[in-house]
């Protein structure tokens, strides 16, 4: 992964930029959203659009370890077969709350956008990222956003599909963040637009994943106690250096925007 001025703590030179033209963002900050932007896991939550706010048992018992986005079709077949329709999960969707801190982290990166630029990766649905972050107010803040393709068909049923098929073995059948992380950085570069660091804030073992890719001037934050911060932990063990990004736990994402304000402040 080719980085500009990587591990000095000069201004960034980017090539094929004109003076005249903008500076390109000198940092990409990599975010996942359940239970890293949101309080929950989204899949979860709108089961409360469901009658009783549960599903019957033969639902439950259908899933299979690494094929959740195939158990997902079912349960909103389900719903969809139950009546429930767009404005009930939408409604669900933007009740959803921000983590805690996660304001303040999304309202700094607001100030500082010229510095940052912001993608999302997720094994959600688009409908329900778009619905929970436009109710929040920063929609806008992300260039990109990378998650499972969603709709309503013309019986009114909330359908939903695989982002994309791959080769890891590590991830769900339906999406590898690693590839998709890459992918993006290959294509940034292609454009010109090569950033000093990236910086992953996560909290699931999906996130580990591209997380390992990390160089040693990159920065994950994984939340503390959840899978992602587990592995790191548990790779250091077994493996110690081949982690190579700095690993900054957070409980509240304040942490994370006092991190990123330090930085900032270092001018590295």
């Amino acid at each position: 992964m080719k980085r500009c001025c990587e591990g000095v703590g000069l201004p960034c030179l980017f090539k094929g930029v004109g003076m005249a033209s903008p500076r390109p963002p000198r940092y990409l900050l990599v975010f996942d959203f359940d239970e890293t932007i949101i309080n929950e896991n989204s899949d979860d939550s709108i089961v409360r659009a469901a009658p009783g706010q549960v599903l019957p048992e033969h639902v439950r018992q259908s899933f299979r370890e690494g094929f959740y986005n195939e158990y997902m079709r079912r349960v909103l077949g389900y719903l969809g077969d139950q009546g429930v329709k767009m404005g009930d999960f939408k409604a669900v969707y933007e009740n959803i709350p921000l983590s805690p801190g996660m304001p303040e982290l999304l309202q700094f990166l607001s100030k500082n956008h010229e510095l940052f630029e912001i993608i999302l990766i997720s094994d959600a649905n688009m409908f329900g990222i778009e619905c929970s972050l436009r109710a929040a107010g920063f929609y806008s803040l992300f260039r990109k956003i990378f998650s499972n393709p969603s709709s309503f068909d013309k019986r009114g049923y909330f359908t939903l599909g695989p982002y994309h098929s791959h080769k890891c073995l590590d991830c769900p059948a339906n999406m590898c963040k690693r590839k998709i992380l890459t992918e993006y950085l290959a294509e940034r570069a292609q454009e010109e637009v090569e950033f000093e660091r990236v910086f992953y804030v996560g909290d699931g073992a999906n996130d580990f994943c591209p997380s390992v890719t990390l160089t040693s001037a990159d920065v994950a934050f994984p939340r503390k106690g959840y899978p992602m911060h587990q592995m790191a932990q548990e790779m250091e063990k077994k493996q110690p250096g081949a982690f190579q990004a700095t690993v900054v736990p957070w409980e509240s994402a304040a942490e994370v925007a006092r991190y990123l304000q330090e930085l900032l402040k270092k001018k590295c």
